[in-house]
């Protein structure tokens, strides 16, 4: 296994953006009152190595315990422009995370509701629950082990935490994610990385840019392990059940076995669904001083 990173790799740069992949541990903006350098600080300092007034502006962010790539704009010009536009600007966001067992069928597309009803963390509710946001990931698997999968998976939304809501509400949840389930630590770290962007760039020639991460070795080695390594926990609270009463998606064949699941279609592709159906991506305000939105704007959440 190869050594983890403790600062963030800088992939792509010009004058308008940044982009760096983040390591697993580092905060994209610091918590408030906390004086721990994050990923804002470090972009900073890159960018006031040519401009010593500049300062990095939030985009979009990713939980301090994921991986992977995140965008940055050089200026609050750019950064306006990029999120005003970011459903159209934004062609893929893809994912990799290691999963407790096997789903089943191996590819599909999760839809659910999430509600925020405690701090820190999201819950599958019914469909119509107030305050609740809907939420659509397609996935697919890549490898399966005795214990755990690898899959890849797609947003075609931007909710809190919706990558391991979802996947603890089928059963599946990320593993090292205790929060949401997880009765494994097979890597010592929550096994969930932002391996692609692609963005078309809103400036010069508009081309369509990817920008990639590698799947850490320790996703692979936890799928290969023998019997499925890793620290077993206790049994966790209760998961929020899904809400009864969603049905297929219209074309997909075959026979149901007991009542639906909601939010699960099963069999359905990796980007089946129409990139036009998809909802702008939410975040939570930046503290003050920290690349705070302009007002009226939220960063987005990966």
């Amino acid at each position: 296994m190869s050594a983890r990173r403790s600062g963030p790799a800088f992939v792509y740069e010009d004058d308008e953006i940044i982009v760096a992949d983040k390591p697993e541990g580092l905060a994209v903006i610091a918590a408030g009152g906390s004086r721990s350098r994050s990923l804002y600080d470090m972009v900073t300092e890159r960018i006031q190595v040519r401009n010593k007034k500049g300062r990095a502006a939030v985009v979009h962010r990713l939980d301090r315990d994921t991986s992977g790539i995140v965008l940055f704009a050089r200026n609050a010009r750019m950064k306006t422009i990029l999120m005003g536009s970011w459903n159209e600007l934004v062609k893929l966001r893809r994912y990799v995370a290691v999963v407790e067992g096997a789903p089943s069928p191996a590819q599909g597309v999760m839809e659910h509701w999430l509600l925020e009803a405690t701090v820190g963390r999201v819950s599958v509710v019914p469909a119509g629950t107030r305050g609740a946001l809907k939420a659509v990931t397609a996935y697919r698997t890549l490898r399966t082990g005795d214990a755990f999968s690898l899959l890849e998976l797609e947003l075609e939304t931007g909710r809190k935490h919706q990558i391991r809501a979802q996947l603890a509400a089928l059963g599946h949840p990320v593993a090292g994610d205790e929060r949401y389930g997880s009765r494994t630590d097979p890597a010592g770290r929550l096994c969930l990385h932002a391996a692609l962007l692609e963005l078309q760039l809103p400036y010069g020639d508009r081309s369509t840019r990817r920008f990639e991460s590698p799947v850490p070795d320790c996703f692979l080695d936890a799928i290969r392990s023998p019997g499925g390594t890793g620290t077993r926990r206790q049994p966790p609270p209760r998961v929020a059940e899904p809400a009864a009463g969603a049905r297929p998606r219209d074309g997909v064949r075959g026979r149901r076995r007991g009542p639906p699941q909601d939010g699960f279609i099963p069999g359905a592709g990796m980007g089946a669904r129409k990139k036009s159906r998809k909802a702008r991506p939410e975040g939570r305000n930046a503290p003050p001083g920290r690349g705070n939105p302009p007002r009226g704007t939220k960063p987005k959440r990966s």
